[in-house]
């Protein structure tokens, strides 16, 4: 989805998107990371909300009245004096059954390239997240988090087939390594891996590479998107990941 600095507006769009995603047979539903905000260090606190704000409801509505799983890309969260980056996911009697804070901030330094303290301005989280549903153990992480192969190896000894990732690459990280962290990622956990990212908005301070993905646990696309607003449909099958993992047996993750 496209975000844009009003935020009953990124609201209105998100419950468009979700509705058409689940009226297509959509069981979990994902949005991208800071999907109810810009992405503007400067403001980005007058848009942050505590864990049962505005934005948490709405999720939590339209995940009861869909019947669906939402896992509620991120939003600015905000606790006491601290903020927070923040994905919490809705099953589908609407109730909030994992919350992860990024725990690995985007603070970088690139050559003639991008500069970024994103611990500036987030607290981080402390470690990774998995929620159950009747389809299986789903693991949850956001964006910078996708960098650290620990986080993952875990959530795939624990069980998960599926992760998700909320993320909003810039154009320069984008370009050089989207495609290839996702399915690397992939085929280190012998798991789907579904990257969501928001489209890209020409008019915003901060500008996303987008490019939405699902990567399989051969490491093939399930699906993908470019830098404009879609949704990325895709199958996701455990027994798919179970054949990965006896024919090619690397001893990470179990047996789903």
């Amino acid at each position: 989805m496209t975000v844009t600095d009003d935020k009953d507006e990124n609201l209105a769009k998100a419950a468009e998107m979700i509705r058409a995603a689940a009226a297509a047979g959509a069981r979990v539903v994902c949005l991208p990371e800071i999907w109810n905000a810009p992405y503007d260090v400067k403001r980005m606190r007058s848009y942050a909300e505590p864990a049962d704000g505005s934005s948490s409801k709405f999720m939590a509505h339209l995940a009861r009245e869909l019947q669906i799983y939402l896992v509620g890309g991120s939003i600015p969260e905000i606790d006491g004096a601290a903020m927070y980056n923040t994905s919490f996911v809705f099953d589908p009697a609407g109730n909030c059954i994992a919350r992860h804070r990024k725990v690995h901030l985007f603070d970088v330094d690139v050559e003639n390239g991008i500069s970024h303290k994103e611990s500036d301005l987030f607290g981080a989280g402390d470690g990774p997240t998995i929620f159950d549903t009747e389809f299986g153990k789903i693991g949850l992480a956001v964006c910078f988090d996708i960098r650290f192969p620990a986080m993952f190896i875990e959530m795939a000894a624990k069980g998960c087939h599926l992760i998700f990732l909320p993320a909003a690459f810039t154009l320069t990280t984008g370009a050089a390594h989207w495609e290839t962290l996702i399915r690397s990622r992939a085929l280190d956990n012998q798991l789907f891996f579904a990257a969501c990212g928001p489209a890209r908005n020409p008019d915003a301070i901060y500008a996303s590479w987008g490019h939405t993905t699902v990567a399989t646990p051969w490491g093939d696309k399930a699906g993908c998107a470019d830098e404009r607003e879609s949704i990325v449909y895709a199958v996701i099958d455990p027994d798919y990941a179970n054949k990965i993992r006896r024919e090619i047996p690397i001893g990470n993750p179990p047996a789903l």
